[in-house]
């Protein structure tokens, strides 16, 4: 399934989410991270790690010739039609920077890369959080269920999100959690208040996002 990408920020494919780099271990060296942009992110990773071999997916045909210049392979088109043509049993860590949320079936795009994984492969992931107080407060109190051109209401995703539902999609296709914590915090008062009124049963909504590790439960 293929969305309407052309309405998007001037930087959507050119993020280089720093915040993500402590996720991937520094001795892995064979990546692959689906949705690549421009390759920025992957183009850092390889940067750090000599000898190593960073490929790419990215739907978007410009921003997968660009990512082209600068990892050491990149295949344009959907993740879905391109899984077929990776190798089997080849890459230590596949990365999706918020990009499962754009699928239509996240769960069986995770069903199939596990057989392209090497022993001991990794998924890392940033999803968006549905929950953030933001939304929770616009669709609970205001009654509104808006479509953005970006962001967790952004109209070209087709899945939504919490901290739970991450992780039961990953168990569910047979991969341990290694770790799940939220990322890129709001700086407002208004979820610290909110948790002390409810007691800390809110304490996932502060999160714009959640970061998964899991390995493939052989």
């Amino acid at each position: 399934m293929h969305q309407n990408l052309e309405v998007k920020p001037e930087d959507y494919y050119t993020l280089s989410r720093p915040e993500m780099m402590k996720y991937i271990p520094k001795e892995s060296k064979v990546i692959l991270e689906v949705g690549c942009g421009q390759g920025n992110f992957a183009y850092a990773l390889k940067q750090q790690r000599q000898e190593s071999e960073v490929w790419g997916i990215e739907l978007a045909e410009d921003e997968a010739a660009e990512a082209a210049q600068k990892l050491d392979k990149v295949l344009s088109g959907s993740v879905e039609s391109q899984i077929p043509k990776l190798p089997d049993n080849h890459f230590e860590v596949v990365i999706f920077n918020d990009v499962l949320e754009h699928l239509l079936d996240p769960y069986s795009v995770l069903q199939q890369l596990k057989s392209k994984l090497k022993p001991g492969g990794i998924v890392v992931s940033s999803i968006p959080n549905i929950r953030y107080f933001r939304n929770l407060f616009d669709f609970v109190w205001r009654k509104n269920w808006d479509y953005t051109d970006n962001g967790i209401m952004d109209k070209t995703h087709f899945r939504f999100f919490t901290v739970k539902s991450i992780r039961k999609m990953y168990e569910g296709q047979g991969y341990n959690v290694l770790q799940h914590e939220g990322i890129n915090a709001t700086k407002s008062i208004k979820p610290l208040l909110f948790n002390i009124l409810f007691l800390g049963r809110f304490s996932d909504i502060k999160y714009l996002q959640f970061a998964t590790v899991a390995q493939f439960a052989e």
